[in-house]
C-alpha cells in the first residue's frame, strides 16, 4: 500500500509540476501529440518538455526492474489482441477528446466536468470489458 501511495504522489508531483511549471496538462495524448508537431528547430525549444517527459516514460520502467522492482501482472503475447487495443484505445482517445491520464489524473483535478464524464467512462467501459474477456476466457 506504501507503494501505491507514493506512486499516485509522484503522479500527482508531476502533474502539477507540468502544469506549473510549462503550463501544460500531462495527458500522454499531448505529450505524444506536441512530439510529432516537431517540423522545425524553434519548436525543439518550445516543446522540448513533451520529449523530456516521454523519456521519463520511457526509462522509469527500466530504473524500476534494474533497482529490484518486479512486474505485478503477466500479460498476454497475443499479437492481435495487442494491435487490436491499441487500435481501440486509439480511437476512444480520439473520440474522448484525451486519454485516462489527461482526463482522470489532470481534468478531474481542475474538476472539469468533461473529464468527470470521461474517466467514468473509461473506468465502466474497462469493467465491461474485463468481465466479457473472462467470460470469453480471452488471454487465460
Amino acid at each position: 500500500m506504501l507503494y501505491e501511495l507514493l506512486g499516485g504522489l509522484l503522479i500527482g508531483a508531476a502533474a502539477s509540476l507540468l502544469w506549473l511549471g510549462v503550463g501544460r496538462i500531462s495527458g500522454m495524448t499531448g505529450v505524444l501529440s506536441s512530439l510529432f508537431m516537431l517540423t522545425r528547430n524553434e519548436q525543439w525549444r518550445r516543446r522540448g518538455w513533451a520529449l523530456a517527459f516521454f523519456m521519463g516514460l520511457v526509462v522509469a520502467y527500466p530504473i524500476y526492474m534494474l533497482s529490484g522492482g518486479e512486474a505485478p501482472i503477466e500479460m498476454s503475447d497475443n499479437a492481435l489482441l495487442w494491435a487490436s487495443a491499441g487500435l481501440i484505445v486509439g480511437f476512444g482517445t480520439y473520440l474522448g477528446n484525451g486519454c485516462t491520464s489527461g482526463h482522470g489524473v489532470c481534468g478531474m483535478g481542475r474538476m472539469s466536468l468533461r473529464s468527470v464524464v470521461a474517466t467514468v467512462t473509461f473506468i465502466a467501459t474497462g469493467v465491461l470489458t474485463v468481465a466479457i474477456m473472462n467470460m470469453l476466457e480471452v488471454g487465460a
